[in-house]
């Protein structure tokens, strides 16, 4: 059995020197919460399993910014580093490869080319190659109509999940599941879903979105968004069935430390790295 992965997350705002990293609810209402490369340190430190890094401010000219940050981030981080933000092409994730990232995280991009990730995952390989899925639940009243959406059953009704783009300003009308499996195809090799619904509410995650898509891909799935406390994490693992768990908040301001988390984790029996 593998052992379940702590992944702390780091929204980037590269707008300023060093850059900062930030945090929202529902992706909007953002605060500040630290510098990117003392918070890896300290997550690090602590015991997270990885590291995510997503630029928000993702342009040509931050890309190179965030280079910078991965290279001064690495000097003293020795766990896997994810970057997100602006990856548009093969030699983005090489780039970011050779400043120190182990793998590059890939939504709006992939979603408008999804070629990108059959390129992607011979340059780099699958295991570098992760796709970002921002889904949001809409509900239907009869689920028995044909169509090409993955309609589930959940507490509140039945859904299917929209993915959305740009950071969260559009959405695509495709459906997240179907997209993922279509991902795993092309040869991506994990998959970072964040629900849209619950991220920044501390609710905890999406347990009906996670473990349908663990139920339905071979690859990894990382759960995000709405995680408030350990039991939240126990839920992905034990319910959701995910392979890892992101969390912000609890992390960047202190509530939960990373080792305090996995401590509760394996009180409760789940495998983790101490």
């Amino acid at each position: 059995m593998l052992a379940k992965r702590i992944i702390p997350c780091l929204d980037c705002d590269l707008n300023v020197p060093n850059g900062r990293v930030v945090k929202g609810i529902e992706f909007k209402q953002i605060r500040y919460a630290g510098e990117p490369v003392e918070l890896a340190t300290r997550y690090y430190e602590d015991g997270a399993d990885e590291i995510v890094f997503l630029d928000i401010t993702a342009s040509h000219e931050r890309r190179e910014t965030m280079a910078e940050v991965i290279k001064a981030t690495t000097e003293n981080v020795f766990v896997p580093i994810c970057v997100g933000g602006g990856i548009r092409k093969p030699s983005d994730y090489v780039n970011m490869l050779r400043a120190g990232a182990d793998k590059c995280s890939t939504n709006t991009a992939a979603i408008l080319n999804p070629n990108l990730i059959n390129e992607a995952s011979k340059v780099v390989g699958s295991q570098a190659c992760v796709i970002g899925i921002d889904a949001k639940r809409r509900y239907v009243n009869d689920p028995s109509e044909k169509s090409e959406k993955i309609t589930i059953k959940t507490e509140k009704g039945y859904c299917w999940f929209d993915c959305s783009i740009y950071g969260g300003r559009e959405f695509t009308g495709i459906d997240a599941i179907s997209w993922a499996i279509e991902c795993q195809e092309r040869g991506a090799g994990e998959i970072l879903l964040t629900s849209m619904d619950r991220d920044g509410t501390k609710d905890g995650y999406d347990l009906e979105l996670t473990r349908v898509m663990s139920e339905n891909l071979d690859i990894p799935v990382i759960a995000s968004g709405g995680v408030g406390n350990p039991e939240h994490i126990y839920a992905a693992f034990e319910i959701g069935k995910a392979d890892a768990a992101l969390a912000a908040s609890i992390f960047h301001f202190n509530e939960y430390p990373v080792q305090v988390v996995k401590e509760y984790l394996t009180k409760k029996g789940i495998l983790v790295r101490c």
